[in-house]
């Protein structure tokens, strides 16, 4: 990895293999809904969750965003701005519905993302980058069977750094492998930065965007 790259990786894929293998655990040949596919942690769940054995089906905004989640493995992608999800998740799986949902996003995606979670599912929740933070219907998990799992990767550091460091070694094999690559769009000077970060506020970059001293 380059400067940039090494400077991706690190919390982005330990973000996505904490919440896909110990929160979650995915298994092969279950099906992964990942929300911001495109997006700076939802392009590294996308990753992980090819390299796990799993199907995954990428959300993301605009046709050019929905080719970088096709680049990145996704087996079905979908629009958002064209496309409702739970139907597409309904109709890939023969109804059963998405068996791990990874949500960055929050608001409507976890809103809706509980109408297409299959039996005995887990909804991660990563974080609430529309910032919309939902509420949770809770009898609706009740009668569905489904798991509603909180990730927050710093902790470990506090409460598990051995965990930290087994999974970077994994992480790195994978990397070595050429399995998972940071998704990087933008490298930024300084007086770039601002700008950048209005556009990362909006919802208008793609993957992770680097500052380069």
């Amino acid at each position: 990895l380059d400067d940039a790259g090494a400077a991706a990786f690190f919390i982005t894929y330990q973000t996505g293999w904490f919440g896909l293998h110990r929160r979650a655990r995915l298994a092969a040949g279950e099906t992964l809904l990942v929300h911001a596919a495109a997006g700076g942690v939802g392009s590294g769940a996308v990753q992980l969750g090819k390299a796990a054995g799993a199907r995954v089906i990428g959300v993301a905004g605009g046709p050019e965003k929905t080719a970088v989640a096709r680049e990145l493995g996704a087996d079905v992608v979908v629009d958002r701005h064209r496309e409702d999800f739970v139907a597409v998740v309904k109709e890939v799986t023969g109804g059963r519905g998405a068996d791990v949902v990874y949500d960055p996003v929050g608001g409507d995606a976890f809103r809706k993302s509980t109408k297409c979670i299959a039996f005995e599912g887990r909804i991660l929740v990563v974080g609430f980058a529309s910032g919309d933070i939902p509420s949770a219907a809770l009898n609706h998990a009740l009668v569905k069977n489904y798991s509603i799992v909180g990730l927050h990767w710093g902790l470990y550091q506090q409460r598990d750094p051995g965990a930290i460091a087994d999974c970077h070694a994994e992480l790195t094999r994978l990397a070595a492998a050429g399995t998972i690559r940071p998704l990087i769009s933008e490298r930024l000077t300084l007086a770039d930065v601002p700008d950048g970060l209005r556009r990362l506020a909006a919802g208008a970059t793609i993957g992770r965007v680097v500052f380069l001293p």
